[in-house]
């Protein structure tokens, strides 16, 4: 029997009961949407996390700490120097490196205040970031320039009055910075302005030279730091600082102060996040303490991993449902056309004619029901993302053009129901078609 011929036939039959194969494959609808809307859940969650993960910072970036400086109490003595950072340079799959240099200053405009700090990297921290306006700075430019996190302007406030925070421009506005005094560390631990006396504090007009990318509402790791090339801001502070370079500088364990600098923190850059845990043990094992988003992202994504799992199978209950009744409409078939199929065996036609029959109806019912769950499933995801946003603009909610979907179908998701709900008819119907295929032809006419 011909394919075409084949499947015209299993058409036929099932028209004949509309009522059975209707009850049927609304069984089959159920059971693939509800799989596909749980997986889209889950798929939708590991979306968001991994969007979430790259607002907040770059999955590409490892951060060094070494908090505690060198003194004799320090618990890292693994120095982060300018020599230790250029090390990290040589290690396989490192496209760039960058020390910290992180100064806490207060900057005036008119009545408003704000108390921030500014950091110094390299250029290759720069190349990570975006700017919504304005330029990076070059490096060593013999005039300092600044970067504003995408939050900082909107965090100035009145003299001491921290409850009502207002918004500067600092691509306009005229800012006045008050840089930290010079602490000595004296023997017995006690810290004081050098000189022993209040002196007035000397104010410094710095340029902005550009702005980060984002709201004031939208939180990274950068967005709360104002940014200056770090050649630049040392030259800077040397002139202010002098031999400290620093207002808080670190001290060997003669107690003086270190005459080179000594980071708290450096960032590595690797080319590809797969690669790197391998590049951040390298550095844990070199004595450094340092961490990256993509340990974190990982542990997240193992507990989203288990979620999915569980709610496929709630999914796949409504689905095992559904490929039960296909097999009852396949047995009931049988048990109803058994004096046909006695017919078919007396006037010769071949068993496996009769197998794939029965198994083209009940991969029909399978089809018709995966493609009717698919539409039933992209209805249902895109009313749990209107209701999610807000009930927004439906085209952008299901988009994702105001933000992530907490439910997303991909095409690979949509093709593979369908097929997984074929092969689920066709496993349903394949017993009772072996059945229909051992009947004995005499026993089966005689059935009627």
């Amino acid at each position: 029997m011909k394919l075409l011929d084949l499947f015209l036939l299993a058409l036929s039959n099932l028209r004949r009961r509309k009522i059975r194969t209707l009850l049927t494959v609304l069984g089959v609808v159920i059971g693939t949407a509800s799989i596909v809307v749980m997986v889209s859940l889950g798929l939708g969650m590991s979306e968001n996390l991994l969007r979430s993960f790259q607002s907040a910072g770059s999955l590409t970036m490892i951060t060094i700490t070494n908090y505690g400086g060198m003194g004799e109490n320090a618990k890292n003595k693994v120095e982060l120097t300018d020599d230790s950072i250029k090390s990290f340079e040589s290690i396989p799959h490192v496209t760039g490196t960058s020390p910290s240099l992180e100064i806490y200053v207060t900057a005036k405009v008119g009545a408003l205040q704000g108390d921030f700090s500014v950091r110094g990297v390299s250029q290759a921290y720069f190349q990570q970031m975006k700017l919504k306006e304005g330029t990076f700075p070059k490096k060593g430019d013999a005039e300092l320039g600044l970067i504003y996190g995408n939050t900082v302007a909107g965090s100035f406030h009145k003299g001491n009055n921290w409850d009502k925070n207002y918004t500067i421009y600092p691509m306009k506005d005229t800012l006045f910075y008050i840089f930290p005094e010079v602490q000595d560390t004296s023997k017995n631990g006690a810290t004081q302005s050098e000189g022993g006396q209040d002196k007035p504090q000397k104010k410094y007009i710095i340029k902005t030279v550009g702005v980060m990318e984002g709201s004031a509402e939208d939180y990274s790791e950068d967005s709360s730091y104002v940014y200056a090339d770090l050649d630049s801001l040392k030259a800077f502070l040397k002139k202010i600082y002098k031999k400290n370079l620093v207002p808080n500088p670190k001290t060997g364990k003669n107690g003086k102060p270190l005459r080179y600098y000594s980071y708290d923190q450096a960032y590595v850059f690797v080319d590809n996040m797969n690669n790197v845990a391998d590049v951040q043990k390298q550095i844990t094992d070199m004595g450094y303490s340092c961490y990256s988003q993509v340990e974190w992202l990982k542990q997240a994504q193992e507990q989203i991993k288990t979620t999915q799992l569980v709610l496929g199978g709630i999914g796949a209950v409504s689905l095992l449902v559904a490929a039960i009744g296909i097999m009852n409409t396949m047995m009931m078939s049988i048990f109803e056309r058994t004096k046909e199929i006695g017919v078919m065996k007396v006037l010769g036609c071949d068993m496996g004619d009769i197998r794939n029959m029965f198994l083209t109806e009940s991969a029909l019912i399978g089809i018709l029901g995966g493609i009717v769950g698919i539409v039933l499933s992209y209805a249902v995801s895109l009313i749990i993302n209107m209701l999610a946003t807000g009930g927004g603009d439906m085209v952008d909610s299901y988009t994702g053009g105001g933000g992530g979907n907490i439910s997303t179908i991909p095409l690979w998701l949509a093709i593979f129901a369908i097929v997984f709900a074929m092969l689920v008819g066709m496993l349903s119907g394949y017993f009772p078609s072996v059945r229909a295929m051992k009947l004995s032809p005499l026993a089966a006419i005689r059935n009627e």
